[in-house]
């Protein structure tokens, strides 16, 4: 089936990326002045058709959506990315329920033949009392409670498209309960994600508790490998291991994770299947991770992931509180604080580009 999408790249940074310029994408748009180059590619299953785009210094924009104002038939999207985790933003609030299905959801994120993308993340209107409500589909179609890097991708949108100037933050419902993002003047993105969940069977695991109601550096065999977890939930299921058999401290970059992880995903303590953290600590401070998603695979950032190996290298005596967390995609600052006993994390959500697609 041929897809034909109308995309807008960013030429410089994002910063100077304003939303009236998106109008320059449309012939129709009266604030259209110059000239717009096209390009058509021709592939066996698809069309793609991308136009560029003009960019000026910041203006104030319109309150209303930009995706809104343009022309009905078509699914209008945002693609962002926070530290390579990326999203097609979908702005939902119209309607309760989500404007593509599952199925469509993984056509969408096909990096072949689609947009290409981990997830797709739709901002649907508020429920008990929140702001707003935030859903999401896997790559594989599948619904996670929540995702760390796409809650700070969801705000930024969500700031973009209520025109939200400065510091702010604003109330999201989400799978895993009240999450609360803050946008801070830097343009990086700080998220309350609440209390760790560190009770087996709420994880859930089936593995036996050995520290009260823990799972704590608890030995797992994975295709004969003793490995040493410990299971935290931050509204989704995590496994996280810094050492196996052998081997006090992971190397994580000599892992082959397209091999180990779905073996973890899938293993049998984990009934809801589990994201794994691989990590390796550089200091009391700093540690260094790779992350097997939950119905997405190895991606190179994972914000709930970062979240619950802090918390677990608290719980092993591997690090402090307060950590930077280096991924593949770059650096998340986490803090468990001891006084509320949540767990905050900071760090970047960067917009790519606009399109659009038939529906």
């Amino acid at each position: 089936m041929a897809i034909t999408a109308t995309i807008s790249v960013p030429l410089t940074s994002p910063t100077r990326r304003t939303l009236a310029s998106l109008n320059n994408l449309f012939p129709h748009s009266p604030r259209s002045t110059l000239p717009i180059p096209r390009r058509t590619f021709k592939y066996p299953n698809s069309r793609l058709v991308a136009s560029s785009m003009s960019t000026d210094a910041p203006v104030k924009s319109p309150s209303a959506s930009f995706l809104n104002r343009l022309q009905t038939g078509f699914l209008h999207f945002a693609k962002y990315h926070g530290l390579g985790n990326d999203f097609i933003l979908i702005d939902n609030r119209d309607s309760t329920e989500p404007r593509v299905t599952a199925e469509k959801a993984v056509q969408l994120c096909d990096r072949n033949f689609g947009v290409g993308a981990d997830g797709v993340i739709f901002v649907l209107p508020g429920i008990n009392g929140t702001d707003y409500t935030m859903r999401i589909f896997n790559s594989d179609g599948s619904e996670p409670e929540m995702c760390g890097n796409g809650v700070r991708c969801f705000a930024k949108f969500v700031s973009q498209l209520e025109n939200l100037q400065g510091s702010h933050s604003f109330t999201v419902h989400t799978g895993a309960g009240l999450i609360i993002p803050e946008v801070l003047d830097d343009g990086n993105v700080r998220v309350d994600m609440g209390e760790p969940v560190l009770k087996a069977s709420d994880v859930p695991t089936k593995l036996p508790a050995n520290k009260d109601d823990a799972v704590v550096k608890s030995e797992l065999v994975v295709d004969g490998v003793i490995w040493h977890v410990t299971c935290v939930s931050m509204g989704n299921p995590h496994c996280v291991t810094f050492s196996r058999e052998g081997s006090q401290n992971l190397l994580v970059d000599e892992l082959k994770l397209a091999e180990i992880g779905p073996k973890f995903e899938h293993h049998e303590v984990f009934p809801a299947r589990t994201n794994t953290e691989f990590v390796q600590v550089l200091s009391k401070s700093h540690l260094k991770m790779r992350v097997w998603e939950r119905g997405a695979g190895a991606t190179l950032a994972c914000g709930t992931g970062a979240c619950a190996t802090v918390v677990a290298a608290v719980l092993e005596g591997h690090a402090e509180r307060i950590c930077t967390v280096d991924l593949p995609g770059g650096p998340l600052q986490i803090d468990w604080r001891e006084e509320d006993n949540h767990v905050y994390m900071t760090g970047s959500a960067d917009l790519v580009y606009y399109g659009s697609l038939p529906l």
